[in-house]
């Protein structure tokens, strides 16, 4: 008998087709460089990442994208202090935003923008009084989350300094399983550990040096350090001096352009303040040629290291997965379907194309190549079109 052509199944939506981007290098992160490499993508989720030819042959493909110099994921701040035109501009496609109760800081009002990144929404606490956080306080970041606009995770930055209070937010971001973000500036890693803080779903921004007993504690209890740029260009690096060890020592750690208060002042809603996208010279703008500043802060982070004669291995790559897959970490989006960070099976198809080219890929990426387009769940923003 002749074979049937099968019919299509009436009431089901066809599949979105296969878009291939293709480079001459492809950074998946959590694997090795792939040389002539492709990211097989369907709707906002990556299929697979491998060599171009292999997948050209394995996908129907619809579409085939072909980018000079590399593809990486996305890259993610871990407290932003960056407009999302800012963010996108760089190469970042998820952040960790701080808002009051409104809309995202950094995140614009409107809904498409809203959607262009894939952001967790912090909710600001700065209750100086255990009695008013009892009277209101609760009631009213509870309301905070509740009326949010929340395609995504949404958590609570802990910027109080009553220890009652500070307690009883581990309390409320452990319950109702909510991610945590505090500031070492503000205090020591003991003191948010007797709060009951510290833990896999909170991740502290810092911008001073850390003792060994600090950095062990934060290992232990697997919270994540976000190195935040200096919050006036003239101050030291603190922090940034100290990064080698705290990779050598085993501890998590991702990269920010904001931190505490004293980067919020500045706020992602005035085009980022101190500690934005600029981060040092060439500031990130529209097109080609931006600088992010994720980038240059983990370019800074070298040279700093090798001035002091740090003898670091991989130190490179340590600082693009920092800048990748530690801020998801920070944000607890490194595992799972729709992952990110890294670019593989069932992780969004959040990535970034860069002008990078060299022997040594880590290294080409922390020398300020353009930047030429970022990519978003699937849709390119192209540099000078964001």
């Amino acid at each position: 008998m002749p074979a049937k052509r099968v019919r299509p199944t009436l009431g089901r939506r066809a599949p979105a087709p296969i878009v291939l981007h293709s480079a001459p290098l492809v950074l998946p992160v959590t694997g090795d460089p792939v040389r002539d490499g492709a990211v097989a993508v369907r709707g906002d989720r990556v299929l697979q990442v491998g060599a171009r030819d292999d997948l050209l042959t394995y996908f129907p493909v619809t579409e085939e994208r072909r980018w000079p110099g590399m593809i990486v994921p996305g890259l993610v701040d871990a407290a932003a202090a960056t407009s999302a035109a800012e963010a996108l501009a760089g190469g970042v496609t998820a952040r960790a935003c701080v808002t009051p109760g409104g809309p995202a800081r950094g995140a614009p009002a409107d809904a498409a923008d809203h959607a262009a990144l894939t952001d967790v929404s912090y909710v600001e606490v700065t209750c100086e009084d255990e009695d008013v956080w009892e009277a209101r306080g609760r009631d009213a970041v509870i309301t905070a989350m509740r009326e949010m606009e929340r395609p995504h995770a949404v958590g609570i930055a802990a910027r109080t300094p009553d220890p009652v209070v500070l307690e009883d937010i581990a309390v409320l971001a452990r319950t109702f399983g909510l991610r945590l973000l505090v500031d070492l500036g503000a205090r020591s890693a003991v003191a948010l550990d007797e709060a009951g803080a510290l833990g896999p779903h909170c991740h502290a921004t810092c911008a001073r040096p850390l003792d060994p007993g600090e950095r062990k504690l934060l290992r232990l209890r697997e919270t994540v350090v976000a190195v935040g740029a200096p919050a006036r260009p003239g101050d030291a690096p603190a922090l940034e001096d100290d990064v080698p060890a705290l990779l050598d020592e085993g501890n998590l750690v991702a990269l920010c352009t904001g931190g505490g208060p004293e980067h919020a002042k500045g706020g992602p809603e005035r085009g980022g303040g101190p500690g934005g996208t600029g981060g040092g010279p060439g500031a990130a703008g529209g097109g080609p040629g931006a600088v992010n500043g994720l980038l240059e802060q983990a370019r800074r982070i070298r040279e700093r290291a090798r001035a002091l004669g740090s003898r670091t291995r991989g130190l490179d790559r340590r600082l693009v997965e920092a800048a990748t897959l530690g801020g998801a970490r920070a944000l607890g989006m490194h595992h799972g379907a729709g992952r990110i960070g890294c670019l593989g099976p069932g992780s969004r198809a959040d990535f970034a194309v860069f002008d990078a080219r060299g022997r040594y890929p880590y290294s080409a990426l922390l020398a300020g190549p353009d930047r030429l387009a970022t990519v978003v769940g699937g849709r390119v923003h192209r540099a000078g079109a964001t």
